[in-house]
């Protein structure tokens, strides 16, 4: 083998994410996840718990503040899918079901509003 070749390749994936979509990227913590997010999407469409309890406690690792920072995390994730927005959630799996849940939720509803073929649930992990 020369220098130029290598054994290894590399496996690319292109993922069709439509406007009205709800991405959930959930892993460990160092995973990944947030990297993945710089690089894939718009800093106004992730949304991240770690920033979330930053708002609520002013402290992103203040784990007792994790109720509330989902509570802050759900409205925004609603009001941008309500509007039509893509939407990334960057959390660790803590509580991570239900930001799922809610999400479908919100875009089933929203697809209801604006017509069938208009939305995707999308889950993707770190």
């Amino acid at each position: 083998m020369s220098s130029t070749e290598s054994n290894e390749t590399t496996d690319t994936r292109t993922l069709p994410v439509t406007d009205l979509s709800l991405v959930v990227l959930i892993g460990a913590t160092g995973s990944g996840k947030s990297t993945f997010a710089r690089a894939h999407f718009k800093p106004t469409e992730v949304i991240s718990s770690d920033f979330c309890r930053g708002l609520v406690a002013d402290d992103e690792n203040d784990q007792s503040a994790s109720g509330d920072a989902f509570d802050v995390l759900h409205y925004i994730a609603g009001k941008r899918l309500a509007a039509g927005r893509r939407t990334v959630v960057d959390a660790t799996s803590l509580m991570i079901g239900r930001v799922q849940a809610s999400g479908e939720a919100w875009v089933e509803r929203v697809v209801r509003g604006v017509g069938a073929g208009s939305g995707a649930v999308g889950i993707a992990a770190a």
